[in-house]
């Protein structure tokens, strides 16, 4: 642990700080350190999983993974109160809402947005030289866009899964399309259950799958190979069958919220599979096993990965406080699954 502590940690061994402008690891990247000494001193050096501990011997020989260590352990806790002392701790993806892909998909939808502009090769411009930051994207990165943006909310898809998806992996059927993933992080030895997605009502169209899906397959005329591929130059898409990067993605997410306003800085890639899980539990009131079993997480409930999902500081409230009693509340907008629009439906 003492190349953690010596790129991590903001304190010396003797106790002295360490000068404020020598750069520092983060929180998480002491914990990919120790991660990777306890997958090597686990599978590499045939020390398994077991915490560091004395024999039962008796003759003072220590067994087990160091890595996972009372020791080790007691530092990551004291580094991780240090690191949030300092303001460093980390938030995780801020979940994305209906209303939020709501706007988005309205705005997409513009027609000097939505419209196919005929491909002109042009001059290259130096980085950040561009008058107009709206031209960012055309009617085909757009289509695209919509399309990741439904299948990774409504499936509450990591977006890895998402970028690798294949033509081959949907099937067409009446009023629904069957999405069959060819990998899961959770089921790596295989019984993925597939996706039924069927077309939704018109005022849900914003959330939709299958007519996205169904613009992006229109346009884009791919029949085989990756489903959402490299965007290049001019609003076209790579001819080459290589997935689009995360990194790439995520800078056009970032552009597209601020088309609509929105700071795009507490947003990742994660943020709609958190988006998809409040979704389903808060609007459409599905309870916590029906979105286990939909989200391919376990329905044993004991380590309660959901909660994770559902409730996090770094989300914007659903209902201002001062609300939560107030007995002249303006219904909401009518449910239609149970047909109220009382404040509590």
């Amino acid at each position: 642990m003492l190349t953690c502590h010596k790129r991590c940690d903001s304190i010396n061994l003797d106790g002295s700080l360490k000068s404020s402008t020598k750069d520092r690891g983060t929180y998480g990247h002491a914990q990919k350190m120790r991660a990777s000494m306890t997958y090597a001193f686990g599978r590499l050096c045939g020390l398994g999983n077991m915490h560091w501990h004395e024999s039962d011997a008796g003759d003072g020989t220590m067994v087990g993974n160091p890595s996972i260590s009372v020791e080790v352990s007691s530092f990551m806790c004291s580094l991780r109160r240090r690191k949030v002392q300092a303001g460093e701790v980390a938030n995780s993806a801020r979940a994305i809402t209906s209303e939020m892909l709501f706007k988005l998909h309205y705005h997409n939808h513009l027609p000097q947005n939505w419209t196919i502009q005929a491909y002109q090769p042009g001059e290259r411009k130096p980085a950040g030289t561009s008058k107009n930051l709206d031209c960012w994207g055309g009617g085909r990165v757009r289509r695209l866009l919509q399309a990741a943006y439904t299948v990774a909310f409504l499936c509450m898809l990591r977006f890895d899964e998402v970028l690798k998806i294949q033509v081959h992996d949907l099937r067409v059927e009446k009023n629904r399309v069957v999405l069959y993933l060819p990998f899961r992080k959770t089921h790596q030895n295989g019984d993925i259950k597939p996706f039924y997605l069927w077309v939704l009502p018109s005022d849900e169209a914003h959330i939709c799958p299958a007519r996205a899906l169904a613009a992006w397959l229109l346009e884009s005329k791919l029949t085989s190979g990756y489903l959402f591929r490299k965007v290049v130059s001019g609003d076209r898409i790579a001819e080459a069958n290589s997935p689009m990067s995360s990194e790439q993605f995520l800078e056009l997410f970032r552009n597209n919220l601020l088309d609509i306003n929105i700071d795009p800085a507490p947003y990742g890639t994660h943020s709609f599979r958190r988006g998809g899980c409040q979704y389903l539990h808060v609007e459409r009131r599905w309870h916590l096993r029906r979105i286990c079993e939909w989200g391919g997480w376990s329905t044993e409930f004991t380590n309660m990965t959901i909660v994770k999902y559902l409730i996090s500081s770094n989300d914007d409230p659903a209902e201002p406080r001062e609300h939560f009693f107030d007995p002249n509340q303006r219904p909401t907008i009518k449910c239609r699954q149970c047909g109220r629009c009382c404040s509590c439906a």
